[in-house]
């Protein structure tokens, strides 16, 4: 999915070396990746390499911020069109499903490899996890002003709904049974489950979100 689409103003030699450290931290770990393995993937310099990111500290911050802010800009996205908490939910669901299915390289170093960070840029990235979380939040806690939604425990409820939806990228296959339009569907259905909802079914249809994902991952979902 869009995990070859990083930034939108990098060079062709950046990207590669983006694309390469995050196929390494993925599948190696940050500690398991040394620079010179980045460099040779990449099949670029170590002092080219340095020139373009710095150190490899660097580069993993580049992936983790790229990676949530592509989450936050459809996030927002979402909150302009869905004035709704319930239907609001319904697509934010969908869009995480979807994108952690189709990018479960960059899902996976945002979530098991922040330990590595410290300082600043833990901090930087803990605010971007936290801005993006707390559209959640304010869909369950509207939802449940409405009565769209029963829960007993606010903070657990959208911790327990957002692990269900990232557990995705960990197991998800392209050759499955299920495309991650579909995947979604169901996962839109669970949490309305989970979150008690006085209507069980689905009020809203993909729709836009597809659109909005290939405009901001570039990819297309069908």
């Amino acid at each position: 999915m869009g995990e070859t689409k990083q930034s939108l103003g990098i060079n062709p030699t950046h990207k590669r070396i983006m694309d390469a450290a995050l196929d390494l931290f993925a599948s190696r770990g940050f500690h398991g990746t040394g620079i010179r393995d980045i460099a040779r993937l990449a099949d670029v310099s170590t002092a080219n390499l340095y020139h373009y990111t710095g150190s490899k500290d660097r580069l993993l911050i580049q992936i983790m911020e790229g990676a949530l802010e592509k989450l936050l800009q459809a996030a927002k996205e979402i909150q302009i069109r869905e004035s709704d908490p319930r239907k609001r939910l319904e697509q934010l669901v969908r869009m995480h499903v979807i994108t952690h299915a189709l990018s479960p390289k960059a899902s996976s170093v945002v979530d098991d490899q922040f330990i590595y960070l410290d300082g600043e840029q833990r901090d930087q990235i803990v605010s971007m996890r936290d801005e993006y979380e707390d559209f959640y939040s304010r869909a369950i806690s509207e939802g449940i002003q409405k009565d769209s939604f029963r829960v007993p425990q606010q903070s657990s409820a959208r911790l327990g709904l957002l692990e269900m939806l990232s557990g995705v990228a960990k197991w998800y296959s392209p050759q499955g049974k299920m495309g991650p339009a579909e995947l979604a569907e169901v996962h839109v259905t669970l949490s309305l489950s989970l979150l008690g909802a006085t209507r069980s079914e689905p009020v809203t249809e993909l729709g836009y979100v597809s659109e909005l994902i290939e405009s901001i991952w570039g990819v297309r979902i069908y």
